[in-house]
């Protein structure tokens, strides 16, 4: 997006974002989070002149500390490579900084930061307790062997960690970090700090100190957050064609989580293109290609009778009843949201941060789609990780009935939350403010209370 894509703001929040495009010029995915946010809190602003007067909007979209270093690592060639790492930390307000990080070659410090961004909402609709963070690298995983990918995690965290602790920030893994990639991660912390701190750490092994359900809360959060905004139209899951994006940890669990409520998940993709199976996704083969092979999503309509796989083109070409885009940002435009509204879908979910860009958003909200935004539907994720550093403080483990319990209360509070707040500020339906207002509120009456920091 360029300035001039950005609609005018409220004169209580114009000023703020101007200072953001002059100070963070080359950074559109951060100004795109940015401008969302104030777009719905300038009523917010204005019944609360003490949050206008205390300067809450001009601090919050200043980061607290960015840390940007240097990753050196040896290749099984013997060729060193060098990759950049970032750490976001963006509020510690509610409590120590929260937030993922993602290796993957489209990182750069305005993806971080407008993930940072989004993370001190998103953690605050949850009420754990966490502040929000983000980090990560622009190394690619992709084709590298373990031992490479062990070495790189060391370099990455023999910096990193110095910046990290239970009470200070907290990672999680992202795009192209999942359970192999937190363990080399935590281990070098562990050798580094000669602490075996479990709670500085979340998504880790169950064996070690990870909690059940989280590797599955993503994706399971954002059916749960969709099942929610269904709930309140008197309709259901039950028989229903879903769309999903992706093929990664959040596609493969709202897959999951759908399946078991009724629904049949008709789609999965990757950067190659994607599979439609109207028989219904095949939850093990998926799984098995993509978690245990690695390998493209081609496969799957190999292996997959009756499935046929589609090189490019828009996954949201397929005709569903709810759509949830679990790949990445800005995936899905204008274009895409007008082929599926006109295919009649009822809702849509984002099971990734930001994966709809703002007129792709203005399409569902002006057809009546219900619209689920990532800071609200994929808090599952991060909800469970502070679920994990309960556990993990208290040393205790809790069985996965109850875990899926607690992330589906915590969904629940968070639809209630963003509902009410879009009934308060006279924007009734309207979940993307909703969820603004309810996140930026419980973050601003802390900043206030805290003085200025």
């Amino acid at each position: 997006m360029t300035a001039t894509d950005f609609h005018p703001l409220a004169d209580s929040v114009q000023p703020v974002f101007d200072t953001v495009q002059t100070r963070s010029p080359y950074e559109p995915e951060f100004q795109q989070a940015v401008h969302e946010v104030l777009h719905s809190i300038g009523p917010v602003l204005e019944q609360h002149p003490e949050y206008a007067d205390a300067g809450i909007a001009e601090r919050i979209v200043e980061p607290e500390r960015q840390i940007m270093f240097r990753v050196p690592w040896v290749d099984d060639a013997g060729r060193l490579q060098v990759n950049r790492g970032y750490r976001i930390q963006f509020s510690s307000v509610l409590g120590p900084y929260k937030g993922g990080l993602r290796f993957h070659p489209s990182v750069n410090l305005s993806i971080i930061k407008f993930l940072g961004f989004e993370q001190i909402f998103k953690n605050a609709l949850t009420g754990q307790g966490i502040g929000g963070a983000k980090g990560g690298s622009d190394f690619d995983p992709h084709g590298r062997s373990d031992a490479e990918i062990m070495r790189f995690c060391q370099s990455f965290m023999s910096e990193l960690w110095r910046h990290l602790g239970e009470h200070t920030d907290v990672p999680a893994g992202d795009i192209g970090v999942g359970g192999r990639e937190i363990g080399y991660l935590f281990g070098t912390y562990r050798k580094v700090t000669n602490r075996h701190e479990s709670g500085m750490f979340t998504g880790k092994g169950t064996g070690w100190g990870g909690a059940e359900v989280r590797t599955e809360a993503t994706g399971y959060g954002a059916v749960f957050f969709a099942e929610e905004m269904l709930a309140v139209k008197g309709d259901t899951f039950d028989g229903k064609r879903v769309g999903v994006s992706g093929s990664g940890n959040v596609a493969i669990y709202a897959i999951q989580k759908a399946s078991q409520l009724g629904a049949k998940p008709v789609t999965a993709s990757d950067s190659s293109g994607y599979v439609v199976d109207d028989a219904g996704i095949d939850l093990d083969l998926l799984r098995q290609i993509k978690e245990v092979e690695r390998g493209r999503i081609v496969e799957y309509a190999k292996r997959r009778p009756g499935a046929r796989f589609v090189e490019g083109g828009s996954v949201w070409e397929v005709p569903v009843d709810i759509a949830v885009p679990s790949a990445t940002q800005n995936e899905l435009n204008l274009a895409d949201a007008q082929a599926l509204i006109g295919n009649g879908v009822r809702a849509v979910s984002e099971g990734a941060n930001m994966p709809c860009l703002p007129d792709a958003v203005e399409a569902f909200q002006s057809a009546g789609v219900l619209f689920a935004p990532g800071k609200a539907a994929n808090a599952g994720g991060v909800a469970t990780s502070a679920l994990e550093m309960s556990q993990n403080a208290s040393r205790q483990r809790w069985a996965f009935a109850d875990s899926e319990r607690k992330l589906r209360e915590i969904m629940g509070d968070i639809h209630r939350a963003s509902f009410d707040a879009a009934e308060r500020y006279g924007v009734p339906g309207d979940y993307v403010a909703g969820a603004n207002i309810a996140g930026f509120e419980r973050v601003a009456a802390a900043m206030l209370a805290q003085g200025v920091i």
